[in-house]
């Protein structure tokens, strides 16, 4: 890649930090397009991505770089789908951050290696859906347009 630029998506969620993160490490939650999320959460271990997308099969694959729970999750990212060789110059760091505030929180996303600004807003789009559908199982009953 010879850029880095960072894709970003923001979410206001009405819960706090601490019921926010368990959905965010819930292995059978589905809000990450779908697909099933396994991990330790220890720094330096894998994180695994199960799923289908547009009717093909997948794993994708990373490693935890830092955990500061409620706060902070921050891991590499790869996809085979993404047609790359699996090498790590290839590989996306996603990172979580959640900030409370008069009992709601603000969960940002942003992923950085992206080579353009095509993928910068493509990233931006999917993680947007991503970030409500973590928003919707936390709280299922918040007015979707209520979300940022």
């Amino acid at each position: 890649m010879t850029e880095n630029l960072v894709a970003r998506a923001v979410v206001e969620v009405r819960a706090t930090a601490e019921e926010v993160w368990p959905v965010l490490v819930d292995p059978s939650a589905r809000w990450m397009l779908g697909a099933s999320v396994a991990s330790t959460y220890v720094v330096g271990e894998p994180i695994t991505f199960t799923g289908e997308w547009e009717g093909k099969p997948f794993q994708d694959h990373g490693e935890i770089v830092e955990v500061d729970r409620p706060r902070l999750l921050r891991y590499t990212h790869f996809s085979p789908l993404s047609g790359l060789p699996d090498v790590p110059e290839n590989y996306h760091h996603l990172t979580f951050t959640l900030e409370e505030s008069d009992g709601s929180t603000t969960v940002a996303l942003e992923q950085d290696g992206n080579a353009s600004t095509d993928e910068v807003e493509h990233a931006e789009g999917l993680w947007r859906q991503v970030l409500e559908a973590l928003a919707a199982s936390v709280a299922p009953d918040a007015d979707p347009s209520e979300q940022t």
